[in-house]
């Protein structure tokens, strides 16, 4: 972790998730209260059908709640989507963008991403913006310059550490088991803290950078002891309250 960074968990429920999971979603919200909030701020990303109830359960808790994408226009003729001021109305708080899976499965670009990050900004959310490599391109020594390129044109001027946090995601070891040793994520955690200092100057010191890609408790002890790891964005283990809340609790030193 970065040194008085207070770090940050968020889980991406991504398309799961109907009404009889809130259960786990109430003992998440019980869970992050006091002691564990104090030493880490703690989100979860419902779908879009329980972004509403989920905000009302976190109500009065330190749970923190977020929408997982965002269309860059406040309003109009865009059936389906859901808009950055739609998601504060539900008084929701953060948003994630450029997920992978939004790149990949609905072919969205770094100036998509940008425009979205933008909306979140627009509606006083704060910005989850993924950035990650493919398997091809970590295989072929190119990381490092697609997270160069993702991070220049995914965000825009004026980021800073209340309206933006950055989510390091390897494509190749999201939902696969897979994870990078933590020396490699490291490396890459301080390229990516080189690159936004360098960008932003002081902000870009105390912007978290979270890892994402496979998080569960049995990893993360060991990912949270990685310099610039400033916390994670969980997948599938945010789905059950007992690993999410253990994913939390280490972080949170615990």
């Amino acid at each position: 972790m970065t040194p008085d960074i207070k770090p940050l968990v968020a889980g991406n429920w991504k398309m799961n998730g109907q009404r009889e999971q809130l259960d786990q979603l109430a003992l998440i919200a019980r869970g992050a209260s006091n002691p564990i909030s104090e030493k880490v701020d703690i989100v979860v990303c419902p779908p879009t059908t329980l972004l509403y109830v989920a905000t009302t359960f976190s109500e009065d808790t330190p749970l923190g709640v977020g929408a997982q994408d965002c269309h860059a226009q406040a309003g109009g003729a865009h059936t389906g989507d859901i808009s950055a001021e739609m998601i504060k109305d539900c008084m929701a708080q953060y948003c994630i963008v450029g997920h992978s899976e939004r790149r990949t499965d609905h072919g969205e670009s770094d100036s998509d991403v940008y425009q979205k990050t933008l909306a979140c900004w627009r509606a006083g959310l704060t910005a989850i913006i993924c950035i990650g490599e493919t398997e091809a391109e970590y295989d072929a020594g190119q990381a490092e310059a697609v997270l160069a390129r993702q991070l220049q044109h995914s965000i825009p001027d004026g980021a800073n550490e209340r309206n933006t946090i950055i989510a390091y995601e390897p494509v190749w070891a999201i939902g696969t088991g897979k994870t990078p040793s933590p020396e490699d994520v490291g490396n890459i955690h301080q390229f990516l803290r080189d690159a936004v200092v360098e960008r932003f100057q002081g902000p870009g010191e105390r912007m978290r950078i979270l890892y994402g890609g496979s998080v569960k408790p049995a990893n993360a002890a060991e990912m949270m002891k990685v310099s610039n790891v400033d916390g994670a964005l969980v997948g599938g283990a945010s789905l059950k309250a007992d690993d999410f809340l253990a994913i939390c609790a280490v972080y949170s030193g615990m």
